[in-house]
């Protein structure tokens, strides 16, 4: 089974102010109301694959709109990140995919080794970011899915360059077999870096870029 690894960039401040409990203004309930749908298109996949996760999709979002996610159940998890994922694809900038993978944990994992090896830093490596729990930046716990997917990361833009320039740094030494996937990277965050630059100058405030790994 292949994994997509998608990004896109969000003020997390703004992200997160749906999942705090508290009345929404008038704008954010017509995004809400968009989140609600994205929770109901997920829940009729799920359904026509006749799949029961204990919690429904629809369910789970609203539980995390209230600023909760204590739902008990083996699946449960499962339904709180495809709820989660409903409302981090509706809010920041338009998503972008990243590659393909068929085991993105195994791959990534390796590629840490490589350039753990090479003298990067633990907090750069792609495995820092890409399976960083975003749920740990909730005020409130949330169960983790079944097998790991979907898996939700992210990385400060602030660091982006950081990363960036750290595999650089290294590219000529790496082996072969990850230095595609490394340009690949390099060249993605370098752009976020550079849009975000320009963006900070026009006043608009994202500040983070959060990865999915789809199930």
């Amino acid at each position: 089974m292949s994994h997509v690894i998608t990004m896109k960039t969000v003020t997390l401040s703004r992200t997160l102010a749906y999942m705090q409990g508290g009345e929404f203004t008038a704008q954010q309930q017509q995004i809400h109301d968009t989140m609600r749908e994205a929770a109901r298109t997920a829940q009729r996949r799920i359904d026509h694959q006749r799949i029961d996760w204990g919690l429904t999709v629809p369910e789970a979002l609203e539980h995390l709109i209230t600023g909760r996610a204590d739902a008990e159940g083996e699946c449960v998890g499962n339904a709180y990140y495809t709820a989660l994922l409903a409302v981090i694809e509706r809010t920041g900038s338009d998503p972008i995919d990243v590659g393909v993978y068929s085991k993105p944990s195994t791959f990534f994992g390796l590629m840490d080794k490589e350039l753990r090896a090479l003298g990067v830093p633990a907090d750069l490596l792609p495995g820092s970011f890409l399976f960083a729990d975003f749920t740990d930046l909730l005020p409130f716990p949330v169960p983790s899915p079944m097998d790991g997917y979907p898996a939700i990361g992210y990385l400060p833009l602030a660091k982006a360059k950081t990363v960036a320039d750290a595999y650089t740094a290294v590219l000529d030494r790496m082996d072969d077999g990850f230095t595609r996937h490394a340009e690949l990277l390099i060249g993605k965050l370098t752009v976020e870096h550079e849009e975000w630059q320009t963006a900070l100058k026009y006043g608009h405030t994202m500040d983070t870029l959060v990865f999915w790994i789809d199930g």
